[in-house]
C-alpha cells in the first residue's frame, strides 16, 4: 500500500481529487491534522451538544461552586 498525502485547503481541489480517486474505484481515508487529542474534541462536542439540550447549571454571583458539585 502506497500513502499519498494531499496538503491543500482548496475544497475545488478536494472534490477534484475525491472524483478521480472515486473514478479509479480506489478506496481512501480522510483525516485532518488536528492540534488536538482526540478525546477532548469528543468531550468538548458532547459539552456542546448539553448547552443546545438546555443540560446546564446557572449558578448567581457569589455561590459556592463546591456547594453545586456535592449536591447533585
Amino acid at each position: 500500500m502506497t500513502t499519498l498525502t494531499i496538503e491543500t485547503e482548496d475544497p475545488q481541489i478536494i472534490k477534484a481529487v475525491k472524483a478521480l480517486l472515486k473514478g479509479f474505484e480506489v478506496n481512501y481515508k480522510e483525516d485532518s491534522d488536528s492540534p488536538y487529542d482526540p478525546k477532548f474534541v469528543e468531550k468538548i462536542r458532547k459539552s456542546e451538544q448539553q448547552i443546545k439540550e438546555g443540560k446546564t447549571v446557572k449558578f448567581e454571583s457569589g455561590t459556592n461552586l463546591w456547594d453545586l458539585a456535592t449536591t447533585k
